[in-house]
């Protein structure tokens, strides 16, 4: 069955076959969304994309972070931006993107548009960042390297099943949706270290909303908008094999999502891995003084994203391997966003430490893998390495997790996480109020 048939089979998927460990991790994955969305609101970019939302205005039916409801689609695009305002949301690194504020914006403006329960809500969000995994295994690498967002770009699919799947499209509809959503999708990697980043994460969501609510109007689109001729996979990646694009296993096996990572340190994901191990290693009675050289070796594409050697802002610092060793040695607050001042660039003692951290290329290792040698003052050496792709126990993961919400909010982070086990009682609208505050 063509690829695009077996996505629209799924996005029909009943509930009841979704496995209850990812419907609990979609819960995580919510309470971390609303957590980086509500510790968002005051990001230059919240304040633009709030301003042009009510100057456009319209009706007024679903919340946004830090500002009045709006209408569904202009509530999407802004939820969408604020949450990935901080870059301290969830990363599903088979995707290559971030799943929860491309689709959980589109999911939550669906649902209070149409009084959805939580479950329903929560369904549509899994089924959704299903999808958008899937299509971007498809899109890969090369269409990463070539400059695309997938965040914006396979997740602009996702965000448009999970709409579709709320506002109930027949298999018609959702086809005419994905090649709408073709047509829409977008996104570049040019807008990173710009407001245009985050922005790509609310157009995910806006298309989402758009192409779903046209669909429903029966608005037409070619047959396959995704994978056919001329479509989204042959116009956006260079030489893709589309003989070989299959969904690889419909519903009911393994969900690729259950593989989702949740960012634990206000930084980017690719200094993840290197901050667990030099944690581990802290353990051990390591200190900041008895280092006198740490060698690193680390999959060579973070080498030019994450290793500026001599950081100039705050920003820079949560994209320097020397730094945030230094800083995780001493034990500096690597989870609360508010750490990474300018004036930590000019940090005198880090800067010390810089000088002793070596980084290296090592293309046996994954995106999620690090191993390094720590030498110290008396001679000794200590190996330091971590996985990423480990899993945590969901126990551990949440422990982590709420952690994380009081770092970012204090009391209303953990606010936030308290209706945890309440959840499959609550519905959209009620779900809102956290969102708007």
């Amino acid at each position: 069955m063509p690829f695009v048939d077996d996505l629209i089979a799924f996005s029909a998927q009943s509930s009841a076959d979704l496995p209850a460990s990812a419907l609990r991790l979609a819960q995580f994955s919510l309470l971390d969304w609303l957590v980086c969305g509500r510790a968002g609101v005051e990001e230059p970019v919240a304040q633009k994309l709030r301003a042009f939302g009510v100057s456009e205005g319209g009706v007024q039916t679903a919340s946004t972070f830090g500002g009045p409801k709006m209408p569904p689609r202009m509530a999407a695009l802004i939820n969408g931006a604020v949450s990935h305002a901080l870059d301290y949301d969830d990363t599903h690194f088979a995707h290559i993107g971030h799943l929860s504020v491309g689709i959980y914006p589109v999911a939550l403006a669906a649902a209070e548009d149409i009084g959805a329960n939580a479950s329903d809500f929560l369904a549509a969000f899994v089924v959704g960042a299903e999808a958008a995994i899937r299509i971007g295994t498809v899109l890969g690498a090369a269409h990463y390297n070539l400059g695309f967002h997938q965040t914006a770009t396979a997740g602009a699919f996702g965000a448009t099943v999970a709409a579709g799947r709320l506002y109930g499209l027949t298999q018609e509809q959702m086809r005419a949706a994905l090649g709408l959503c073709a047509t829409r999708a977008s996104g570049l990697k040019s807008q990173f270290g710009t407001m245009g980043k985050p922005y790509n994460a609310g157009i995910a969501a806006s298309n989402g909303i758009e192409c779903a609510q046209l669909a429903r109007l029966d608005m037409t689109s070619c047959a396959d908008g995704l994978m056919g001729p001329q479509g989204f996979a042959e116009t956006h990646h260079a030489g893709l094999p589309l003989e070989t694009a299959d969904w690889d296993g419909l519903a009911g096996g393994k969900l690729l999502f259950a593989d989702n990572k949740y960012k634990l340190h206000a930084c980017c994901h690719g200094l993840h891995a290197m901050i667990e191990a030099v944690l581990l290693a802290k353990e051990t009675g390591v200190t900041f003084d008895d280092v006198t050289e740490f060698v690193l070796r680390t999959n060579p594409r973070w080498l030019k994203v994450c290793d500026i050697k001599q950081p100039r802002t705050g920003l820079e610092v949560k994209f320097s391997y020397a730094w945030l060793a230094g800083m995780t040695l001493r034990g500096d607050a690597t989870g609360a966003p508010d750490t990474y001042t300018d004036a930590l660039a000019l940090d005198l003692a880090l800067a010390a430490f810089a000088e002793k951290v070596t980084v290296i290329g090592d293309d046996t290792l994954t995106d999620l893998q690090v191993e390094g040698i720590l030498t110290f003052k008396n001679g000794a050496t200590r190996e330091a390495s971590f996985d990423l792709a480990a899993p945590l126990p969901m126990e551990t993961l949440e422990g982590k997790l709420r952690s994380k919400a009081q770092a970012c909010l204090g009391q209303e982070g953990a606010d936030i996480w308290s209706i945890l086990d309440q959840m499959d009682q609550m519905n959209a609208r009620e779900i809102g109020r956290l969102v708007s505050g």
